[in-house]
């Protein structure tokens, strides 16, 4: 199942023309009004990886297959969007279906596309839709604690966890931050996941710039990255308006157009590895005649997992997974040269899967 992430930001940021450059289509539709998006829009995008052409290559591959990610391209939050207004409960429920959210901050000048704030201030969009989260966060826990301390009191142990999880949460909240800021215990994860809470999704800041500053950024880019790194969140520095231009560009005409912009690869690449490094994903590759392809892990995951999603199967009955790193594989020019140089590898359950790994794997059924 691909990773979905949230786009979120005031109306009129550029939330929707990076909707559509990502997908690379119009679906979304991008007007200079409030809430012009009223249905989430989701775009199933390729996860950029030079790394599979090349391993394509050395095994004569028929198909390419990338990893997917999930963009979800919610309408424009607003003051009092906890409360409902501007239709704000629904855009939060969309929201909270997400892995992860990257919130767009409008870091240009533009007399022509209004602020709905009536001011270009990024620190202050950024604070109007973390604090709606936090509200609804707040709101969501505070109707839960009476319930889960009666049954903490009872003696039910979960309920205790969980009253404890939501302490946790409340403290930050409580203080104007996050539930993001909080220290979560790697035994504590799965509970702390189960709050469901906006805040506590990894977040990720999206510096909307204009087209002269898509390379360096600008000063309040530069306000914007350093909020990110207080709030335990990363940031990204992109043109939308850019990125949408270079979408309608075939390969060529794309190289041609970076280079006169000083860019070595387009926004939306630096977008998505962000989002991946975000998550603590990693990617290793299944390579044969048929097809290459990437599949997604977490950073940490052992042979078996890594075997688990491609099937479950896989997991249950793994015996070994032959192993390759990406490098000696592409040298050596296949699975072949790579076994005859003596760097394929026979790794057991305990292997922790290094990104870039081309993988083999042997089970029982």
């Amino acid at each position: 199942m691909a990773l979905k992430v949230a786009i979120v930001g005031l109306p009129n940021v550029g939330k929707s023309t990076l909707f559509n450059a990502l997908t690379q289509t119009a679906a979304a539709q991008a007007a200079n009004y409030p809430f012009c998006t009223i249905e989430p829009n989701v775009g199933d995008v390729a996860v950029p990886e030079p790394r599979l052409d090349a391993l394509a290559a050395s095994a004569g591959s028929k198909e390419i297959i990338p990893a997917r990610i999930n963009f979800v391209d919610v309408a424009g939050l607003v003051r009092g969007a906890s409360k409902g207004e501007g239709l704000g409960n629904q855009f939060l429920a969309n929201i909270r279906d997400c892995d992860a959210v990257a919130f767009v901050a409008r870091c240009f000048e533009d007399d022509d596309i209004t602020h709905v704030e009536g001011r270009i201030d990024p620190i202050s969009d950024l604070e109007i839709i973390e604090t709606e989260l936090m509200l609804a966060d707040l709101e969501s826990l505070e109707r839960r604690v009476s319930n889960v301390e009666k049954k903490a009191k009872g003696g039910d142990k979960d309920a205790a966890t969980t009253l404890r999880l939501i302490n946790l949460a409340l403290e930050p909240l409580r203080a104007g931050r996050p539930a993001r800021v909080a220290e979560v215990s790697k035994e504590d994860e799965k509970g702390w996941r189960m709050l469901q809470l906006l805040t506590a999704l990894p977040a990720l800041y999206v510096c909307n710039v204009d087209e002269g500053s898509a390379a360096t950024g600008n000063a309040l880019s530069q306000k914007v990255a350093a909020r990110a790194r207080t709030d335990n969140a990363n940031s990204v520095v992109i043109s939308a308006r850019i990125e949408s231009e270079i979408a309608l560009l075939d390969p060529e005409e794309r190289t041609e157009f970076l280079e006169t912009l000083d860019l070595t690869e387009p926004g939306l690449n630096r977008l998505i590895h962000e989002a991946y490094k975000l998550l603590g994903l990693q990617t290793y590759f299944t390579v044969g005649p048929k097809e290459a392809r990437a599949w997604t892990i977490p950073v940490g995951a052992t042979a078996p997992q890594a075997a688990g999603v491609i099937h479950s199967d896989f997991e249950k009955g793994f015996i070994r997974a032959e192993t390759v790193a990406y490098d000696d594989y592409v040298a050596l020019k296949g699975e072949a040269g790579a076994r005859e140089a003596g760097k394929l590898r026979a790794e057991g359950k305990a292997y922790v899967v290094k990104d870039g790994d081309v993988m083999h794997f042997l089970f029982n059924n």
